[in-house]
């Protein structure tokens, strides 16, 4: 069955709550460090990648099958690197970084009741065919 294609959404969605789980650790940081003088957000890139291996087709299996897993990784970046909110240089803004952190959360959660959705539907298959 491993060959059969039927981990692709599964292995897609583990790529985006890798990337989700690393934006929260990255939040967290900003977080940590919104009174660090100099400090630079830092953001995640992973929706693009996403959105080019799998979004631009009528047939999602056949992107998600043909999805190179080795792209789908989430990349961190300086975000506004020149910019400063603050005279100290920091450019944290402590309540947008919480709005981020609980829509991250909520993405995280919903990535996480997906896979266990794919999991169930694979076992209904395997308890159908074994029978």
């Amino acid at each position: 069955m491993t060959g059969t294609g039927a981990y692709n959404y599964i292995n897609v969605l583990e790529k985006a709550c890798d990337a989700s789980w690393t934006r929260n650790s990255v939040i967290a940081n900003n977080i940590a460090n919104v009174d660090t003088p100099g400090y630079k957000r830092k953001d995640v890139q992973f929706e693009d990648y996403l959105l080019a291996e799998v979004g631009y087709t009528d047939s999602l299996d056949d992107e998600v099958a043909g999805a190179d897993l080795d792209s789908l990784n989430a990349t961190t970046y300086t975000d506004y690197a020149t910019v400063s909110y603050r005279l100290d240089g920091n450019n944290v803004d402590i309540d947008t970084e919480s709005s981020e952190l609980a829509k991250n959360q909520i993405k995280y959660y919903t990535l996480l009741d997906s896979v266990s959705q794919e999991f169930s539907r694979l076992q209904a298959v395997a308890k159908t065919s074994g029978s």
